[in-house]
């Protein structure tokens, strides 16, 4: 079993070297999250808000599984990466194998929707509903509905922060807190016109 990591740096560094989607798809949006962001929000949880070291935690859209397997390397009890692409949780799989938490990690592929149950932490880095228009509200709906605690990535603007936190208190849930990061993201498709490109995020 992987010694649980206590340092960001490190966890850093083991985040980036967690493979990636060898075929990205623009319309389900799957950007890496990159690993400064998903150490930024891993850290958070665990150690702001005790969200992480022996709780059960799902990830939603997990793709390769960077914030899964990084709650499994915080000490996570038990993760569960949920993708309705099945080359990325192959990937995933691979992922949690190499870093030696495939005993305590959990792969599924299917669409958010069938998810069940009750976990004590949702980890999600949702479409921005740029290909999809409104893509992301069926992550927020789906994590209040399995989750006591979430952890959701958006784009920032105060506008988008007031609809998505009066969203998700017209579905029962209250936002707690607002952590602005910088998401850079790396040309990926034809449509990119840049090399690189920087987004506010919360």
């Amino acid at each position: 079993m992987q010694k649980r990591l206590v340092r960001k740096l490190d966890l850093e560094k083991a985040i980036s070297e967690i493979e990636t989607h060898p075929m990205p798809k623009a319309y389900l949006e799957q950007y890496t999250i990159p690993s400064r962001v998903a150490a930024e929000i891993l850290f958070v949880a665990t150690y702001v808000y005790d969200d992480i070291i022996d709780k059960t935690v799902v990830d939603l859209g997990c793709g390769t599984g960077r914030l899964a397997i990084g709650a499994a390397l915080l000490g996570a009890r038990e993760t569960f990466g949920v993708d309705v692409d099945k080359v990325a949780v192959n990937v995933a799989r691979k992922n949690a194998e190499r870093r030696d938490v495939k005993q305590n990690t959990h792969w599924i592929v299917a669409d958010i929707d069938v998810m069940q149950g009750t976990f004590d932490t949702v980890l999600q880095n949702p479409p921005f509903g740029v290909q999809r228009r409104s893509a992301d509200r069926k992550f927020i709906e789906k994590s209040l509905e399995l989750g006591r605690r979430i952890y959701s990535l958006h784009k920032s603007g105060e506008r988008n922060r007031e609809f998505i936190k009066r969203f998700i208190e017209r579905h029962g849930g209250k936002v707690t807190g607002i952590f602005p990061m910088k998401m850079d993201i790396p040309r990926m498709f034809e449509f990119h016109t840049k090399k690189r490109r920087s987004v506010q995020v919360d």
